[in-house]
């Protein structure tokens, strides 16, 4: 199994709600939390910059309304 060098955000901050970023030379972009280690999202520069201009834009703010 390959060890990934993960890399704690520095939005983040201390305690024990940590996201954790690691790439790989194939440009994929793994996620992480610090409460679910064992869980990866695995995506793209393309979509990670794409979903993170949207959540800046305010166009995911409906979400969070159920």
């Amino acid at each position: 199994m390959r060890t990934h060098c993960w890399r704690k955000s520095s939005y983040s901050g201390e305690g024990n709600a940590c996201l954790y970023v690691s790439s790989t030379d194939d440009a994929t972009i793994r996620l992480r939390e610090s409460d679910a280690p064992d869980t990866i999202l695995t995506t793209t520069p393309t979509a990670l910059r794409a979903f993170l201009r949207s959540a800046k834009a305010g166009r995911l703010d409906h979400l969070d309304k159920a």
